[in-house]
């Protein structure tokens, strides 16, 4: 009963006519403050989430959904019958085996180092390479490669024209020929078929994709020897049972990494980015709650009769400092809910018709800033201001309230 009649005398001193008009624009000015706020603190958020995702996609291009390589060691085995019982598991698509190394690339008279990736035929099922071909086609063969296209640029190689690239790689046993250190060296020349962009210069500018078999001959690595296996999940997969199945199929300690632990730093970085925008967005809004300390004030002041009158009536110091509170928390729920509104809408808007966009569109990958809402967004968007708030009305309540009800004779 007390809360409700709190609840109602606060609206009626929210919205009801004051002795000064300054404290209905002081009110005014603190809602607004809060909304502006709650909608920035969705927006930014909505914005790193918008990010965080397309970036992930960019990787998917590449990247399989679930990556297997050894704890200890560069390569592991993997024969014919694990990677069977891998296809068997219930949620996994396709399995891809590949083997990586450095290698040194020469193309004319130009020489890059970079990172030599051997694959199999199920690579283009498990990944979305081909979707990444901007020259030539997606053609892996004993005699054909694609290239990272910054690279094929740094090497001055195109795949609309006959290119022959060579690959050096220093073999692995023996001693290095101080006469003839070529000797040293494994050497064989593949004709470039396309070239992929990722849009990501780690791959883009480090990365040449050739037969697994090749790869094999030129690091001189055995027959089931790989340093990686790639798995392509169905949508509707359990990762977690799937790694654990796949646990039970190697003998050595694995590694099974999803995306985005693949690229972990990347994205634990994304995420710091975000959680120091909110913190920052966050001290704005405890700036932005003083308003509500002043608005209060000015309100208690205003309303000091009224608390005389109340206590004249009985009312009790912990109603009538409900009042107040009530009205603090009015504001801030107010001001919450509406820039809730308004944050989701500017973001709803951005999602489906791109309303901010780049200058030169052509040159950029998309067309328009990436946003992403999310629920958990809005839910501590809304509850850190809310807090705020009720912390930022806590005390002139208290205080000044105190002091007229402690000033008021009966």
């Amino acid at each position: 009963m007390n809360s409700r009649l709190s609840l109602i005398i606060a609206r009626r001193y929210l919205f009801g006519k004051k002795s000064q008009n300054i404290i209905n624009v002081i009110s005014m000015i603190s809602a607004i403050g809060i909304t502006v706020g709650t909608a920035a603190m969705i927006i930014v958020l909505s914005v790193f989430n918008g990010l965080h995702t397309f970036v992930g996609s960019l990787f998917g291009t590449f990247d399989c959904d679930l990556r297997i390589e050894a704890v200890e060691g560069k390569s592991f085995v993997a024969d014919s019958a694990q990677l069977v019982d891998l296809r068997n598991i219930d949620g996994v698509e396709n399995v891809t085996t590949i083997l990586a190394d450095n290698a040194l690339l020469r193309f004319g008279k130009r020489q890059m180092p970079a990172i030599v990736m051997g694959v199999d035929s199920a690579f283009n099922s498990t990944s979305a390479i081909d979707s990444a071909i901007v020259d030539g086609v997606y053609n892996i063969s004993t005699s054909r490669c694609v290239v990272g296209s910054a690279l094929a640029d740094q090497l001055g190689a195109r795949a609309s024209v006959v290119s022959q690239l060579t690959i050096y790689a220093p073999k692995r046993t023996g001693q290095v020929d101080i006469a003839m250190p070529e000797r040293s060296f494994i050497n064989r020349t593949l004709i470039i078929d396309g070239l992929f962009c990722i849009n990501q210069v780690e791959y883009d500018s480090q990365y040449c994709i050739i037969d697994i078999d090749v790869a094999r001959e030129i690091f001189c690595f055995d027959g089931n020897e790989v340093t990686a296996i790639g798995m392509r999940l169905y949508p509707d997969a359990d990762v977690e049972k799937i790694r654990a199945e796949v646990s039970k199929v190697f003998d050595v300690d694995i590694r099974i990494e999803d995306k985005f632990e693949q690229h972990a730093e990347f994205f634990k970085m994304m995420s710091v980015e975000k959680l120091m925008a909110y913190l920052i967005l966050t001290f704005i809004m405890i700036i932005a709650a003083l308003s509500i300390v002043g608005s209060l004030s000015m309100l208690i002041h205003d309303k000091r009769d009224s608390i005389y009158t109340l206590k004249s009536l009985g009312a009790r110091r912990s109603l009538v400092t409900n009042v107040f509170h009530c009205e603090g928390l009015l504001i801030a729920v107010g001001g919450a809910v509406i820039g809730v509104a308004l944050g989701s809408l500017i973001v709803w808007l951005q999602q489906t018709f791109g309303l901010l966009g780049f200058s030169n569109a052509e040159a950029y990958i998309i067309s328009a800033y990436p946003v992403e809402l999310q629920a958990i967004d809005v839910l501590i968007s809304f509850a850190t201001v809310v807090t705020i708030g009720i912390v930022a009305s806590w005390f002139p309540v208290r205080s000044v309230v105190g002091r007229y009800y402690a000033e008021a004779k009966i």
